[in-house]
């Protein structure tokens, strides 16, 4: 779990830059969408491109779950657009350059970045799950299975 928060808590709303000057708020997908918000230390790292492309190889079946995937870390918007294209994400990536997000959710690491964790947050925006160990090889699997599981 998160030092901070716990599964039935409400997930914090946050509004952060993306891509094109455009900006997320994540309460603009709660009530539509089951959220997978994924935090990963770094763009274009070994871990960070395996836990990426296994979310853009798993996005069909989670979009037919109603699933929005959002990734964040506290690199550049410019950064996320390069590492986007690089490996063709079909998801968001968000920019918490202020790391007040990572710090909300319990998940700024020692050296100032996102640590590798996970929250599944249900349509009325309550955290239903928290992987703190994410198998990034798999990670798209690893939610599939908890939001059948969970009957999401």
């Amino acid at each position: 779990m998160s030092d901070t928060l716990r599964i039935g808590d409400k997930a914090p709303d946050f509004e952060a830059p993306t891509y094109g000057d455009d900006t997320i708020k994540l309460s603009e997908f709660n009530s539509n969408n089951i959220v997978v918000l994924y935090f990963y230390p770094k763009d274009n790292t070994p871990g960070c491109t395996k836990e990426a492309c296994s979310m853009r190889d798993g996005m069909e079946v989670l979009k037919g779950k109603g699933v929005k995937v959002l990734g964040v870390s506290t690199d550049g918007v410019k950064a996320h657009e390069n590492f986007r294209e690089k490996y063709d994400l079909n998801f968001p990536l968000v920019s918490d350059k202020s790391k007040n997000i990572v710090k909300e959710y319990g998940v700024k690491s020692a050296f100032g970045t996102a640590k590798r964790v996970t929250f599944l947050i249900d349509r009325d925006g309550t955290i239903k799950h928290i992987w703190n160990k994410v198998n990034a090889k798999n990670h798209s699997e690893e939610v599939l299975q908890k939001i059948n599981e969970l009957g999401l």
